[in-house]
């Protein structure tokens, strides 16, 4: 699979969360990968909610927002966020504008919860770097954080 998010503004998300740790390269692809993922999936369900209501664009709400932060304030690009939205739905769909900022505020909510965790388990390691590992032992210990 290959990943659609550019790496570097991942990158700078977990950079935020790592007070002072290192990131290897290794961990933003890792977390891109992750982020991918749980988009695609969140897309999934609001084309269900869209189905539901006969629509054939995604709006705001399928994906549980209201109002859509400042486009300004949303650190993950939109157009990438667009593409992994549509990634395992049908083409017949269509991303609302308004979804793309939310469905991207929403998966940076959710890699900055990752990586918070990840420094908290690299510090753990007595590490002074944010692996890879550190992001998929974060979904094996998941439910510990929440």
């Amino acid at each position: 699979m290959s990943v659609e998010l550019p790496f570097a503004p991942v990158d700078d998300i977990i950079r935020e969360n790592a007070d002072g740790l290192r990131v290897s390269a290794d961990a933003a692809e890792e977390l891109a990968r992750r982020i991918q993922s749980e988009g695609a999936k969140r897309a999934q369900t609001a084309a269900v909610r869209a189905d539901q209501d006969h629509r054939k664009t995604l709006m705001a709400t399928d994906f549980g927002g209201t109002d859509p932060p400042d486009r300004d304030t949303v650190a993950l690009p939109i157009a990438p966020v667009d593409r992994i939205a549509r990634l395992d739905i049908d083409d017949r769909y269509r991303v609302s504008m308004d979804a793309r900022i939310v469905l991207a505020a929403q998966l940076e909510a959710f890699a900055n919860r990752i990586a918070a965790a990840a420094a908290l388990l690299a510090r753990h390691a007595q590490r002074r770097t944010i692996t890879a590992d550190d992001i998929g032992q974060y979904f094996q210990l998941e439910h510990y954080f929440e």
